[in-house]
């Protein structure tokens, strides 16, 4: 199974794809695409959608894991992700890619075994699941080769093996 995890922004969209195939991973590509400060915010998001459209096309993944989003603080930095994020899936959508939204929580309890972990910890698993020399940079690229990390390892678990096949009862 090919993955494309996303760590959804407007200035940068951290993404990450590997191959998954039992419980052992294969890094395909990793990278972010960048959006330059002080553009018309309309420009940025059709920049962020071509690029991801490209990203898309070259990867061919299964599927997507992208982290669902929640606001704490900044409000508006936060819709205007979401805005970022609605392009991201749009891209994947209008190719029949399967999405799957992960919490950071859910991220950080599938790659350190620990819900509450750092950054720094995140990165460092990352690292390591997959015998890279140095954690992917930027962080946000970091982030979302952990994104793919966390959508296999809770596409190997019994149970969503389980909910699969119910849904596709449906």
């Amino acid at each position: 199974m090919r993955i494309l995890g996303i760590d959804p922004g407007y200035a940068i969209v951290g993404y990450g794809v590997l191959d998954y195939d039992r419980n052992k991973f294969t890094v395909v590509n990793y990278g972010a695409i960048t959006t330059e400060a002080g553009k018309p915010f309309d420009s940025r998001l059709k920049e962020i959608y071509d690029d991801m459209c490209s990203l898309l096309d070259m990867a061919k993944p299964d599927c997507m894991s992208i982290e669902r989003l929640y606001f704490t603080n900044n409000k508006t930095t936060g819709i205007d992700v979401a805005q970022a994020r609605g392009v991201i899936m749009l891209a994947a959508a209008q190719r029949g890619i399967e999405i799957f939204e992960y919490t950071p929580l859910q991220v950080k309890q599938a790659v350190v075994g620990y819900g509450r972990a750092e950054k720094h910890q995140v990165q460092e698993m990352v690292k390591n699941i997959l015998s890279l020399k140095e954690c992917p940079k930027p962080d946000d690229t970091a982030d979302a080769v952990a994104l793919a990390i966390c959508h296999g390892h809770s596409s190997g678990s019994a149970l969503s093996r389980i909910l699969a096949m119910e849904k596709g009862k449906k």
